[in-house]
């Protein structure tokens, strides 16, 4: 049960692509049992058919679909026909939370909006998703929103010009936010025996991620610029360096502690340019070539057995194949015993409903 502690949670999913299933997913995982409501008149979920070119051509599903939906079951229905809309209500009726990611009027065209839906089922706690907002009409999807709220304007080296993030993480910061809205909202229902509605949009949820980019502007009057993997605040922290037996790897110093280390470390003579990380972020390019003729006479496993040692942040450059040969990364996949052929991280089984 302590793995499980949704277990007696009912969620509706109205919700398509990445975000809305991503939070349903969170509800499964966690024992919640979650319908997904595809409308049957487009083939279900858009991303039923978003597949590689490696792909089953066959499938009703793809790698980006098992993605995020993982443990739910799907009911296919037409929410403009009366019958199926009946179906729909009947599991409202004793659901727990709603997810839905409409576009602006559709959920009231289709009498899925909160305000109805509230009349049948008070404690219903409905979360909902948008692009810009519920009051905007704009249809998004990730890719605009990263570039619309600064991410792509950072994103890259000086000569690449505007890049998007590969992972749609706009999307993932949305589903987080409305993870923690319906958590709290959960809390506040045990109190007051009473539903609500939480909202976010992934504009809003994509300022609030701004972190210390956002602050080294309004604080610092300070537009990021676009330099890579380098850290604004940090040096050496986002270099790439090449190691005698050609694997790239990256340093994350985070105190003049660690630095002190490193310099012991890979035998570097004491230099006040480099004493305070201020001075470090300030003459980093100097560093980063001193830094690289070092790491360079020195094999991956020496420098992997001695930064542990020394409590020296890295990491090594790895691809996916590379991953997910890990166990520790083996032990965060699950499987699908349907989809034998299939191991996906957090993601797919199904069970399709009458």
């Amino acid at each position: 049960m302590l793995n499980k502690p949704f277990k007696k949670l009912k969620v509706i999913e109205l919700a398509s692509v990445l975000a809305g299933p991503a939070v349903g997913m969170f509800f499964a995982e966690l024992g919640a049992k979650v319908i997904k409501v595809e409308n049957k008149n487009t083939e279900g979920d858009v991303t039923r058919g978003w597949k590689l070119p490696s792909e089953d051509p066959n499938s009703n599903t793809s790698a980006y679909f098992h993605s995020v939906n993982f443990g739910k079951q799907h009911l296919f229905l037409n929410l403009k026909d009366e019958r199926d809309y009946e179906k729909l209500i009947h599991l409202i009726e004793t659901a727990d939370i709603l997810i839905s990611n409409f576009k602006k009027g559709d959920d009231k065209i289709l009498k899925v909006d909160y305000a109805s839906l509230k009349k049948i089922n008070p404690r219903l706690i409905y979360a909902s998703l948008s692009g810009f907002g519920s009051d905007s009409n704009r249809v998004a999807f990730d890719l605009v929103l990263q570039a619309e709220t600064g991410f792509m304007s950072m994103n890259g080296s000086k000569n690449s010009g505007p890049i998007k993030m590969p992972v749609a993480f706009i999307d993932l910061f949305a589903a987080h936010q409305l993870k923690s809205g319906i958590v709290t909202a959960l809390w506040l229902r045990e109190k007051t025996g009473k539903g609500m509605q939480v909202s976010t949009s992934l504009f809003d949820s994509a300022i609030a991620s701004l972190a210390n980019q956002a602050t080294n502007w309004l604080i610092a009057n300070q537009i990021p610029e676009r330099t890579g993997s380098l850290h604004p605040n940090i040096a050496p922290y986002g270099e790439l360096f090449q190691t005698k037996d050609d694997y790239t790897i990256t340093i994350a110093i985070g105190s003049d502690i660690q630095f002190k280390n490193l310099c012991t470390l890979l035998e570097i003579e004491f230099n006040k340019k480099f004493e305070k990380n201020t001075l470090r972020v300030k003459n980093r390019k100097v560093l980063y070539q001193l830094l690289k003729d070092k790491i360079i006479t020195k094999k991956l496993s020496w420098l992997k057995t001695n930064f542990e040692k020394h409590e020296i942040p890295y990491g090594q450059i790895k691809n996916l194949k590379e991953v997910f040969s890990e166990k520790n990364a083996e032990d965060l996949l699950l499987s699908s015993k349907r989809y034998k052929s299939i191991r996906i991280p957090k993601s797919v089984s199904f069970k399709l409903m009458a």
